[in-house]
């Protein structure tokens, strides 16, 4: 872990997208922080030692989805799927897919396994999972604040977590989208996907890939001032007319392997995403703090 010390931060962007105005200063205690995500191997160690089930691999209750097709209330979770060709980027559902039996073991649905990836972060987590596994390593989720003051790096009010360059001397930083979202993927470093943790370079405070790679859930609850009225490469949160609308949501920071210029600019400090907490998909991990 790397040692963060108090600080005041500047949140937020007026740049960017509306969910991340405005601006402001917030007051932060010192703490320390994960210098890389959770990975596969971690978590496969969690499971192991205290027989841990995700809610991926649970049974949704019926009660709780009322409006939900019989065919989906089975353990599975959200997995993108690379479209064939160029679509509208008004409709997720060109890319994303609920698959029965995708897991954290099995990150791309039944027959996928997780055999080659311990280095890489663990995803299909849903919040509740990583606050247990937070909690058995006797840690914490960051708050959004914490989260942002680790990822800055020490650069105040930088565009990126290395500084106001895309792409300093033409080095790629982050994995993110190369090319046109979301039928051509040029890969990041030769990798289609997530990476393995520490592939790209850390940021000022030591930490590796806190844009990029994965989203990360924080322990801060969503809140509607600051939603959005586009998600980016995940699936948006439902308006309140739909099912589920009433399932609380929680901060995700930082983007993932999914964000695209062409689509959207997340892999930033300031952005930000709000996600229900009974989803799990396979661009969402996490890391964790000790206060």
């Amino acid at each position: 872990m790397v040692r963060i010390d108090a600080a005041r931060v500047r949140m937020g962007s007026e740049r960017f997208y509306p969910e991340e105005a405005p601006l402001r200063e917030v007051d932060v205690d010192g703490f320390w922080i994960d210098s890389r995500l959770v990975t596969v191997r971690d978590f496969r160690r969690f499971a192991e030692e205290t027989g841990y089930v995700t809610l991926a691999e649970q049974q949704p209750a019926a009660d709780e989805y009322p409006d939900a097709l019989p065919e989906l209330l089975v353990p599975g979770s959200l997995v993108f799927r690379k479209a064939p060709q160029r679509v509208s980027l008004n409709d997720w559902r060109q890319w994303w897919a609920y698959v029965p039996g995708a897991d954290w073991r099995h990150p791309g649905g039944p027959g996928t396994s997780i055999r080659g990836r311990d280095r890489h972060p663990v995803v299909h987590v849903a919040h509740q999972d990583a606050a247990a596994y937070a909690a058995w390593a006797g840690k914490a989720l960051p708050t959004e604040a914490e989260w942002e003051l680790a990822a800055r790096g020490g650069l105040d009010g930088a565009t990126f977590a290395w500084g106001d360059e895309e792409r300093p001397d033409g080095r790629l930083m982050a994995n993110h989208w190369q090319g046109e979202f979301p039928w051509q993927n040029l890969k990041a470093k030769g990798w289609e996907g997530t990476s393995p943790v520490a592939t790209f370079p850390p940021n000022g405070h030591g930490l590796y890939d806190m844009t990029g790679n994965v989203w990360e859930w924080t322990a801060d609850a969503w809140t509607e001032s600051h939603a959005t009225e586009r998600a980016c490469c995940a699936p948006p949160p439902a308006p309140t007319s739909e099912p589920g609308a009433h399932i609380p949501r929680r901060v995700i920071k930082g983007g993932s392997h999914l964000c695209a210029p062409n689509y959207c600019l997340r892999y930033r400090p300031a952005a930000r995403q709000g996600e229900p907490i009974d989803t799990s998909t396979s661009h969402i991990g996490f890391r964790c703090v000790v206060r």
